[in-house]
């Protein structure tokens, strides 16, 4: 398969840095998605007109340094979703990248590039972003091991912003070793195999998802009990999944659009039309709605400190479904991604760290596992998908 057939990489994507030459990652390579500066490079955000109207940067991305730092070769820039809004991975602009696990399905985005690259084997390690599912979403469909970080672990310099309350730079690799390694340099604290304490099923999350869905997860929830030493069923979110995700989009939107109507006043830029209406959608979120979005994200952080205190993990599926196929008229697309963000709300909405592991098929396609841990317990998590990676191979 050729690099244009996957169509991962963007127009000044293929690129080559060599990584320091001694370091954790000598041996791997990584590509990062277009909202990561790379310096002399535009940063192209999925939007030609953002590209256009930006300045070249000078320097790289705080997270593009960190791997570089530590031995990794950059191999290119990727495709994403225009300026990260998006959760199928399907641009107007520049077309969706190929997912290799289920070529006839969507990727996932916004991040869909990143994985893309990283399921067709063009790099090791790929840099996607996540603020309302950006990398889980694609990791759970392309079949992949991804991180949401505890929000606010990382420094996000050089990275394009969407909803900076949200917004966290995350990775995605093929296999354990290459996605322990790449969080150890990132988390900066080394990975350990350790045993939770507690299991949490997430109840309310498994019945949202489709049956089949949770169905297919059940062989990797029951290997994960059998890592723990305890295994009980509690519910995510009182108020209801889809009031929570009510809540994330409420906020992400008013956030995006604060974040970009300088440069859409300035520009008038051209958008796909899902695009141009949740930023729409974001210019119309009244101080009611705002605040009681607000309120909701207080609730919800504090349910999931209350279920998860230190050695505790939660476990709930990725997505409610494997990838959506590729071209959904556009009047079938809202309730998929309503569905899809649903289920990633409490990620944005709380900031605790989320691994997405992979390890099941539901109609020929991946569909991912989750497991949710204490806010800065991210090295954990890791560690423990490693485990249970392996435990599958």
């Amino acid at each position: 398969m050729t690099t244009s057939e996957i169509n991962a990489l963007t127009d000044n994507g293929d690129i080559e840095i060599q990584g320091a030459s001694v370091g954790p990652l000598t041996d791997r390579t990584f590509v990062a998605k277009d909202l990561f500066d790379i310096a002399g490079y535009p940063t192209g955000g999925g939007n030609p007109d953002w590209a256009r109207t930006h300045p070249i940067p000078e320097e790289h991305s705080w997270a593009v340094s960190a791997l570089l730092a530590a031995g990794a070769t950059f191999k290119g820039k990727t495709i994403t979703d225009e300026i990260s809004l998006g959760i199928l991975g399907e641009n107007v602009f520049y077309g969706t990248p190929l997912n290799s696990a289920a070529p006839e399905r969507v990727p996932g985005g916004s991040s869909s590039g990143s994985a893309a690259a990283v399921a067709a084997g063009l790099a090791d390690i790929a840099l996607g972003t996540d603020t309302g599912g950006s990398v889980r979403v694609p990791a759970s469909f392309c079949g992949l091991y991804g991180i949401r970080p505890t929000h606010g672990r990382l420094n996000l310099a050089g990275m394009l912003p969407q909803a900076p309350s949200s917004d966290t730079t995350g990775w995605l690799a093929r296999e354990t070793q290459s996605f322990a390694d790449a969080s150890s340099v990132m988390l900066e604290e080394d990975i350990e195999i350790t045993r939770p304490d507690r299991l949490v099923i997430a109840v309310d999350a498994f019945g949202f998802a489709d049956r089949d869905t949770a169905t297919a997860l059940g062989p990797l929830v029951g290997k994960l009990s059998r890592l723990a030493d305890e295994t009980v069923e509690d519910v995510l979110a009182p108020q209801g999944i889809s009031v929570w995700g009510k809540a994330q989009r409420t906020l992400q939107m008013a956030e995006a659009w604060q974040t970009f109507k300088g440069w859409i006043d300035a520009t008038n830029p051209g958008f796909a039309f899902n695009v141009a209406r949740g930023l729409n959608m974001g210019s119309m979120v009244s101080e009611t709605d705002r605040q009681w979005a607000a309120l909701m994200k207080r609730e919800a952080r504090a349910r999931l400190e209350y279920l998860l205190p230190a050695g505790t993990v939660m476990v709930l599926p990725t997505t409610p479904f494997p990838a959506p196929f590729k071209g959904l008229p556009i009047s079938e697309q809202n309730p998929v991604r309503e569905l899809i963000l649903s289920l990633c709300a409490h990620g944005g909405l709380a900031g605790f760290p989320q691994v997405s592991v992979p390890g099941a098929i539901v109609d020929g396609a991946p569909v991912g596992l989750s497991i949710v841990a204490a806010r800065n317990e991210d090295a954990r998590l890791v560690g423990l998908a490693c485990a249970l990676g392996d435990t599958l191979s």
